[in-house]
C-alpha cells in the first residue's frame, strides 16, 4: 500500500441559504495515496469540485477531519496553510487563472519567487525548462491573451509544477480545450505521473478518466465505488475506456 497523502474521515460539508441547510456530504472519509493519478467521476452536482478544494485546503469542511501528512488542515493558521498551498500543492484548474499583464514566463516564475523554494536564478531557469519542456517556449514572452487556450493551459501547468509540489490538483484540466489540446495536457499529466507525480484531478471525461490508475466515484455525499487500472498506456488506452466505461454503466451514470 502506497503512503496515504491526503486522508478524510467522516468529511460532512453543508451550504445554508434563506435557514435551510443543503448537504453535499456526510462522512464521507477518503485517501489519497502518494505515486497515485487519483481521478474523481461523478454525476453532475455531486460535488466533485468540492470535494477536491477541500481536500486541498481551498474550501473548509462543517465537520470531520482532513490531514496532509498527519497534519490536520483546519488547526493549520492561514499563515502555515497558504505556505503549503505555496510550497506542497500544485494546482491546474479548467480556466488557467494567469495574470493577465504578465508573461507566460512571468506566470510561472512568480509562483517560484513567492514559494522561496529556490534562488530566484534556479527559478528562471527551472521555469524556461518547463516551458521549453510543455512546448510553450516559443509563447513565452506573450501575454496569455496573446496566446492560444492550449497554450496558456501548458502555462498553467508549468506554474502548477515549478515547485516541485507533492501533489497536484487538477478540476477539470481539459474542460475548455478542443480535442487536440485536451490529447496533449493529458499527455502532459500522464508523463508526469509516470515519472513519480501524486495527481488528484476531478473529470466528467471518460477520455480523461482513463489517465488515472484510480478512480473514485463520488455521488449522494460518498464515495460509492473505486476502479483500479494498470498503468496507462498508448497501447491499452480502448481497452480501458471499454472497462471504465462498463463500470460506470453499471454505476447507472
Amino acid at each position: 500500500m502506497n503512503e496515504i497523502l491526503i486522508h478524510g474521515k467522516n468529511i460532512c460539508k453543508y451550504f445554508s441559504r434563506n435557514d435551510i441547510e443543503s448537504g453535499i456530504f456526510s462522512g464521507l472519509n477518503v485517501d489519497v495515496y502518494k505515486n497515485d493519478f487519483t481521478v474523481i467521476m461523478g454525476p453532475s452536482g455531486a460535488g466533485k469540485s468540492t470535494l477536491l478544494y477541500a481536500l486541498s485546503g481551498m474550501d473548509t469542511i462543517n465537520s470531520g477531519s482532513i490531514e496532509y501528512q498527519g497534519a490536520e488542515l483546519s488547526k493549520l493558521s492561514e499563515k502555515k496553510m497558504a505556505a503549503l498551498r505555496a510550497r506542497e500543492f500544485g494546482f491546474v484548474f479548467q480556466q488557467t487563472h494567469l495574470v493577465s499583464n504578465l508573461t507566460l514566463f512571468e506566470n510561472v516564475a512568480v509562483a517560484g519567487f513567492v514559494s522561496k523554494k529556490l534562488p530566484a536564478k534556479q527559478v528562471k531557469l527551472r521555469a524556461a525548462e518547463l516551458l521549453e519542456k510543455l512546448h510553450v517556449q516559443n509563447a513565452a514572452e506573450r501575454i496569455p491573451s496573446r496566446t492560444s487556450g492550449g497554450e496558456a493551459q501548458r502555462a498553467a501547468i508549468a506554474r502548477a509544477i515549478i515547485n516541485r509540489p507533492n501533489i497536484l490538483f487538477a478540476d477539470e484540466p481539459t474542460g475548455a480545450l478542443n480535442k487536440q489540446n485536451t490529447d496533449d495536457v493529458l499527455d502532459i499529466l500522464t508523463s508526469l505521473h509516470q515519472d513519480g507525480q501524486s495527481i488528484l484531478m476531478v473529470t466528467h471525461d471518460i477520455r480523461c478518466a482513463v489517465r488515472g490508475n484510480r478512480i473514485l466515484y463520488l455521488e449522494d455525499g460518498k464515495i460509492l465505488d473505486e476502479l483500479s487500472l494498470p498503468p496507462f498506456s498508448a497501447q491499452n488506452e480502448k481497452e480501458r475506456h471499454a472497462a471504465v466505461s462498463s463500470w460506470l454503466s453499471k454505476l447507472q451514470w
